[in-house]
C-alpha cells in the first residue's frame, strides 16, 4: 500500500541526485563565492552505483511512486549516464540538466529510454546568463542542446528560469518570447532559500503574481486548470494559442498541502523536503545487507513519519532564516 504522511499526502514522486558535482556555480545552488574550486564532493566509493540507485528506485515504486526524475549537481557530469537510464527506462523517467553537455548527449539518453527532459536556462542575454550560472558561458550551448534534445524526441520539452529581482528579472520576457509557439514551457520559479550559503533575501524573490503580469503585459495570459493533482507549477496559456508557461510559487504561494516528492541524495540519505535539515540513510542498510522488505519498511516508516511543510511555515516562523538546510546541489531542484 501507497504510505500517506502525517498530513495525508501520497508518496509519488522521487528525486534522484546521481552526482553532487555541476559545472555551473549557480547564485541560487552553489555560489562561486562559497563553494569555488576547493568544496570537498563526495568521493566515488561514497556514491551510490547505478545497481544501487535502480534497487531502490523499484522499493519506491513498489510503494506507489510513479514518476522518477535524475537530477545532480548536473547529471550529465556521471559518467556511463545512459546505463542507469536503461535500468530505469521501464518507469516514467525524466531529468534535469543545466544543458551544457546535451548537444551530445540528448540522442544516447533518449536511445537509452529517457522520456522528458528539463533545461535550465535563466536567461537569454549573454552577459546576465554568465552572471547567473557563475562561470561566464554563454546561452548558445544550453540552446543547442536544448534543439538536440527536441531532434531526439524528447517532448515537450520544459525551460527552468530562477528568477532572482536585480539580476535576470529584466530578461523574463524575451525567454517567454523565444519559446513561444515551440511546443516548449517555460517555467518561471521564484527565488527560494535553498540551503544555507546562496544569500537568499526576500526582497530578492518576484512573486508569481508579478512575474504573470509581467509576461502577461506583453503576451495576454489565462490560467488553466494543473494537469494533475499536486503538479507544482501553476499553468498559464497564451491567450492566442501560441503555448503555456509554467509558474513555481514556492515562496509566495506555497503548495506544501499537495507535495507528494521525496529525494535521494547523491549518497544514498532520504530526504523529505526541499528545505530539510537532513535526511535518513538508505545506503548504509543496504550495504549492510538488508532486504528488500526490510528497505520498503524503512522507507515507508520515514513517510508516514513525514510533517514537513517549511514554505507555509516560512511566513510565521522568525528563525527560518537560521535553519540549517541541505545544499541544493546535493538533493536536486
Amino acid at each position: 500500500m501507497t504510505p500517506l504522511d502525517t498530513l495525508g499526502r501520497p508518496l509519488r514522486d522521487l528525486r534522484i541526485s546521481v552526482t553532487d558535482r555541476c559545472n555551473f556555480r549557480c547564485p541560487y545552488c552553489m555560489p562561486a563565492e562559497v563553494f569555488g574550486e576547493s568544496y570537498r564532493f563526495l568521493p566515488r566509493d561514497e556514491i551510490l552505483t547505478f545497481e544501487e540507485i535502480a534497487r531502490l528506485a523499484r522499493i519506491f515504486v513498489s510503494l506507489g511512486v510513479k514518476k522518477l526524475r535524475l537530477t545532480g549537481g548536473e547529471p550529465l557530469l556521471r559518467q556511463d549516464l545512459p546505463k542507469l537510464v536503461t535500468m530505469l527506462a521501464a518507469e516514467d523517467l525524466s531529468l534535469t540538466t543545466n544543458g551544457s553537455h546535451l548537444p551530445e548527449m540528448a540522442a544516447p539518453l533518449a536511445a537509452a529510454g529517457l522520456r522528458r527532459i528539463t533545461v535550465s536556462l535563466d536567461s537569454l542575454d549573454p552577459e546576465v546568463f554568465g552572471k547567473m550560472n557563475g562561470r561566464g558561458h554563454a546561452p548558445d550551448r544550453v540552446l543547442e542542446g536544448i534543439a538536440a534534445a527536441e531532434r531526439a524526441g524528447l517532448a515537450p520539452i520544459k525551460v527552468n528560469c530562477v528568477v532572482v529581482r536585480g539580476l535576470n528579472d529584466g530578461t523574463l520576457v524575451d525567454l517567454a518570447a523565444r519559446f513561444r509557439g515551440t511546443g516548449h514551457i517555460v517555467r518561471f520559479i521564484e527565488y527560494m532559500d535553498v540551503g544555507t550559503r546562496n544569500g537568499w533575501e526576500l526582497a530578492k524573490v518576484v512573486t508569481a503574481r508579478e512575474i504573470a503580469e509581467r509576461i502577461g503585459a506583453h503576451f495576454p495570459l489565462e490560467r488553466v486548470p494543473p494537469n494533475y493533482p499536486g503538479e507544482v507549477a501553476t499553468r498559464w496559456r497564451y491567450r492566442d494559442g501560441a503555448g503555456e508557461i509554467g509558474i513555481i510559487s514556492s515562496v509566495s504561494e506555497p503548495f506544501c498541502r499537495g507535495c507528494t516528492r521525496a529525494r535521494l541524495s547523491t549518497d544514498g540519505k532520504l530526504v523529505t523536503c526541499l528545505f530539510a535539515a537532513g535526511g535518513t540513510d538508505l545506503r548504509g542498510p543496504m550495504r549492510a545487507g538488508a532486504s528488500d522488505e526490510e528497505l520498503r519498511a524503512l522507507v515507508s516508516a520515514v513517510w508516514t513519519a513525514r510533517t514537513d511543510r517549511y514554505s507555509e511555515e516560512r511566513s510565521s516562523r522568525t528563525d527560518f532564516g537560521k535553519r540549517k538546510k541541505i545544499e541544493m546541489f546535493q538533493i536536486g531542484g
